[in-house]
């Protein structure tokens, strides 16, 4: 199977039963998180759930959305399981977004990355199964791929733990899946705002490596991957949405461009546990998977422990093929990286904001 996916893919209609069910966003307060209620408003739900740390987050959320009913706010922290708990009682589907995310602050902190992205996601999906929720689905990165820096090792094991428990789930009463995605534009704390914020001050637009490529996933690609998750998941699987990918150096080109600044462009060099170029599957996970046009479902290795019989054969065929990265998917120009970066809210926003007719 070749890594590359092509240009164009089809989206198929995935939207799962929301009416009258009752949905819990961990991590609701993040980028992520009010994405998704934004988009679940309107669909029926019984009640949205939103469970996070930060009150100051939560009651600006609360008064934004003050007269929809259905929104209900939890404070508590992942890593604390009876707040976890609490909030999953009578729960129907779990999108379980909350991370520590940060690249270099794991990095410094990377035991702090193992309490909230390891333990806090075993205890939601432990919750989760104690309770009887359909389905939870689990955020991961590209970052976990052939991990170099903590965040990504720890969403990577975030990703076996969680197929771990799908094998003692019984009647596969709780269906346990991931989702694995490269950069989402415009999300808090990434590059793009950061950019932004840049060029409107007038100071120079850093970036590391001219040359380091990234997956580009606007948040509503992000919430349509985890819908295809809860409609399509099978325990254990991984998804993941093929997605175009573009140079930092074309993307701080194509944001000056259309900021209409003049800002130099000033190298810094990497930062703290960064990859050249990200990885979505490797090729031996590709071997298995089940091409679903728009997205890949990467079947969990259901094998046991007795691996004998693979002692003196091995298996052939794992090998095989490339892996699926940010230097060998659809690569975006300049134009290209524009015309994606004007359809999102956020950016048009800025547009308008600094006076630029997009």
């Amino acid at each position: 199977m070749h890594a590359r996916p092509p240009e164009t893919s089809p989206v198929e209609p995935t939207t799962p039963r929301y009416s009258d069910r009752t949905i819990l966003i961990t991590g609701g307060t993040g980028s992520f998180g009010k994405t998704v209620v934004e988009h679940l408003l309107g669909r029926g739900c019984r009640q949205i759930r939103v469970f996070s740390r930060d009150e100051a987050k939560q009651d600006a959320m609360r008064t934004a959305f003050a007269d929809r009913h259905e929104l209900a706010f939890y404070i508590g922290d992942v890593r604390d399981r009876p707040s976890v708990e609490h909030a999953m009682g009578g729960v129907d589907y779990v999108f379980h977004a909350a991370a520590l995310k940060q690249v270099p602050s794991c990095e410094f902190f990377p035991m702090q990355a193992v309490l909230t992205n390891v333990i806090g996601s075993v205890n939601v999906v432990e919750a989760a199964i104690a309770t009887g929720v359909s389905s939870v689905v689990c955020l991961s990165t590209d970052k976990a791929v052939m991990p170099v820096n903590a965040m990504g090792m720890t969403k990577g094991l975030m990703e076996k733990a969680a197929q771990a428990a799908t094998r003692y789930v019984r009647d596969d009463r709780t269906v346990i899946s991931c989702v694995r995605y490269g950069n989402v534009m415009c999300s808090r704390g990434s590059v793009i705002p950061r950019f932004i914020e840049q060029i409107r001050a007038g100071k120079p637009v850093t970036i590391t490596d001219p040359a380091m490529t990234r997956f580009m996933l606007p948040l509503r690609d992000s919430v349509a991957l985890v819908e295809h998750a809860f409609t399509h998941a099978r325990p254990g699987d991984v998804f993941i949405k093929k997605a175009p990918a573009c140079t930092i150096a074309d993307l701080a080109q194509a944001l000056t461009e259309l900021f209409r600044s003049s800002v130099p462009v000033q190298l810094i060099g990497t930062r703290h546990g960064e990859k050249v170029y990200e990885t979505l599957a490797t090729a031996e996970e590709l071997r298995r998977a089940e091409d679903m046009g728009a997205y890949y479902r990467i079947a969990m290795d259901d094998r046991g422990l007795d691996y004998e019989k693979y002692f003196t054969e091995g298996d052939p065929g794992i090998a095989a093929g490339e892996d699926y990265h940010s230097h060998n998917t659809e690569r975006l120009d300049v134009e290209a990286t524009k015309a994606l970066l004007l359809s999102l809210p956020d950016v048009r926003a800025a547009l308008r904001e600094a006076g630029v007719d997009a």
